[in-house]
């Protein structure tokens, strides 16, 4: 069915598309999903594939446009949209790149991602996030943790983003859970929390052993037939200890902003209360269209 669709926003994943259909008047008409994530397309196919996902709402003549952020930009994507050099502003439209379009209809503008040359880090995505929480803390200064497989730590200042970090936390877990010796001790679904701050608490104060904590964990499943809730929510509890130490305290001085999935924020503010910091969470629901309505705004001006 054809609405009175005005903008289009496309948060545009790995392995998946989200595409919200926006009214003159800001209002959400539908939200669109598709399984047909970068990672999955070549780059001609891109614009197929976001027709697939909204041309039955589209009218028949005149140009929509269409603000997409996250990894149709990436150099496998759509149109590689070249990184913003931090210090600097999250990204806009003013940054964004272009691609042609065989449907005439289409007004599309990818917004790029950050690079920071040292020490060498990049993101693609969470920059939107972020613009979508500093467009309402615009006075926010202090540390924004976006928790995911790639973690962001990014230190923010007058509305520009200083600098960042990224921990492969999330990747390490799948990693060493699915494809190493874990594999066979870390079944299900369950969770242990005491097991879980017990094991960070351990690798805040020691982070050296690491690596022979970690086999301790098959150890304890062939040895004590341990149950696979606790060894699982230990290794979690590890390998985030061992991501707040890197932190470091200097990170941690000022005032800490968790945003993302609401269990994996929940236990990052665990670990952090164990540092002495008490992070404030925010909400992620809508957070990625809010940054994609920022830079909305920049066209219509």
């Amino acid at each position: 069915m054809v609405m009175d669709v005005e903008w289009v926003a496309v948060d545009w994943g790995t392995t998946n598309l989200r595409a919200w259909l926006i009214a003159g008047d800001g209002e959400v008409l539908a939200t669109c999903r598709s399984e047909l994530g970068m990672s999955r397309l070549r780059p001609e196919e891109f614009e197929a594939a976001l027709m697939e996902t909204v041309e039955d709402a589209l009218r028949s003549n005149g140009q929509i446009p269409v603000i997409v952020c996250g990894m149709a930009g990436a150099r496998e994507g759509w149109k590689e949209a070249p990184y913003s050099a931090v210090p600097c502003a999250p990204p806009g439209l003013s940054e964004a790149v272009t691609p042609q379009t065989r449907d005439v209809r289409l007004q599309t503008f990818i917004i790029p991602g950050l690079k920071q040359l040292e020490p060498a880090d990049v993101m693609r995505g969470e920059e939107t996030q972020i613009s979508g929480f500093l467009a309402g803390q615009p006075d926010f200064e202090g540390v924004i943790c976006l928790p995911g497989t790639h973690t962001k730590w990014v230190r923010v200042s007058d509305r520009t983003i200083t600098e960042f970090h990224t921990h492969m936390t999330g990747e390490i877990f799948s990693l060493l859970s699915s494809q190493s010796v874990l594999r066979h001790s870390l079944g299900g679904e369950g969770w242990d929390q005491d097991a879980f701050i017990e094991a960070l608490e351990t690798v805040i104060e020691d982070p050296t052993r690491i690596s022979s904590r970690l086999f301790s964990i098959r150890a304890k499943a062939l040895l004590n037939n341990t149950e696979d809730a606790y060894l699982r929510s230990e290794l979690s509890g590890y390998l985030l200890g061992l991501e707040l130490g890197g932190v470091g305290r200097k990170w941690l001085d000022q005032e800490t902003v968790l945003i993302g999935d609401s269990r994996l924020v929940e236990l990052y503010r665990a670990g952090l209360k164990i540092l002495g910091i008490n992070a404030i969470i925010v909400e992620d629901k809508d957070i990625t269209l809010s940054g994609l309505r920022h830079a909305y705004a920049e066209l219509v001006r």
